[in-house]
């Protein structure tokens, strides 16, 4: 039995999910993604009492993907996810070519999403400090996703011309957004100590961070250099679960969830809101003051239909 809880396969070499982590990584997926796409592969195989993934085919999977549907009342996006995990092993892993596939699909729910009023706004930031002020700040005024936040390096901050660039967001796409007038001098004085930080972690023997494989082989020393360095660092080293160095990786989203829960909370704001409430908010205030839909969706970085959607 391996760590991942499905029996081992005495025929494969490596182990299936090994299989599947090393493809991923050859195809620069995400740590992220890598750790869904796992996990949902086991789970159709537990589906199907552990049954290896090349006896099984079109109807196993359209049992699985009815399953999550009819049973387990997943969201649609959550019902992709594993579509898309699967696909993958059949395609990249084994080589098996799948027929189309004729399965129950989960209902996209029609909700309107939350939005916070300019007030609101107003009275939430208020509530907080330091680099989640900041943070904050960039997922109202720049309608930042919380992991794009999160994932900005010194160098895709433009003071002069205002503007951020964000790298590799939602759909693998890169985008120009505003750096809001609010925050540029909280977050020059932010980076400073940022710098400081680094500087003492080079003196020690460490300061370096993770650069997607493709980077890290054509410019193999910048995973030290300043402007390759996370804008919003953790405050503790820790290994890289996939090379095994000590470094500095970027601030858990947890604890930035956690801080504008709170924040939102004590600004007596009655409304189911999070992070990505601040996006929404970005957008429908642009809207609001007369920008045209086409602008909006360049920032947010999708389609029209989309900018209220998600």
């Amino acid at each position: 039995m391996s760590d991942d809880g499905v029996k081992t396969f005495s025929t494969q070499k490596p182990k299936l999910l090994d299989q599947v982590r090393r493809d991923l990584r050859t195809k620069h997926y995400s740590k992220r993604t890598e750790e869904a796409y796992v996990n949902w592969i086991r789970k159709f195989i537990l589906y199907h009492n552990k049954r290896h993934p090349k006896d099984m085919g079109e109807k196993e999977i359209n049992q699985f993907l009815t399953h999550l549907a009819v049973d387990q009342h997943v969201a649609a996006s959550t019902q992709n996810q594993a579509l898309c995990a699967i696909v993958f092993l059949y395609k990249h892993v084994l080589k098996k070519d799948i027929d189309e596939l004729e399965f129950t699909w989960a209902k996209k729910p029609k909700r309107l999403p939350t939005v916070f009023t300019r007030k609101e706004v107003k009275s939430v930031l208020a509530q907080l400090s330091g680099d989640k002020w900041i943070m904050a700040n960039l997922l109202y005024g720049s309608g930042l996703r919380l992991m794009e936040c999160l994932r900005l390096r010194v160098k895709d901050i433009d003071f002069p011309s205002k503007k951020i660039t964000v790298r590799s967001g939602k759909g693998d796409k890169d985008r120009i957004t505003m750096l809001p007038e609010t925050v540029i001098s909280a977050l020059q004085k932010h980076l400073k100590q940022v710098k400081k930080q680094h500087e003492k972690d080079l003196e020690n023997g460490f300061g370096t961070v993770y650069l997607p494989y493709a980077l890290e082989k054509k410019y193999t020393n910048a995973n030290r250099e300043w402007i390759w360095q996370y804008l919003f660092p953790s405050s503790k080293l820790s290994i890289d679960p996939r090379s095994g160095v000590k470094q500095r990786h970027h601030l858990d989203e947890a604890t930035v969830q956690k801080a504008v829960k709170q924040a939102i909370h004590k600004a007596g704001v009655k409304k189911q809101a999070s992070c990505h409430t601040l996006r929404h908010s970005f957008a429908t205030h642009l809207l609001e003051a007369g920008y045209d839909i086409r602008t909006v969706q360049e920032l947010l970085g999708h389609s029209p239909r989309e900018i209220i959607a998600t």
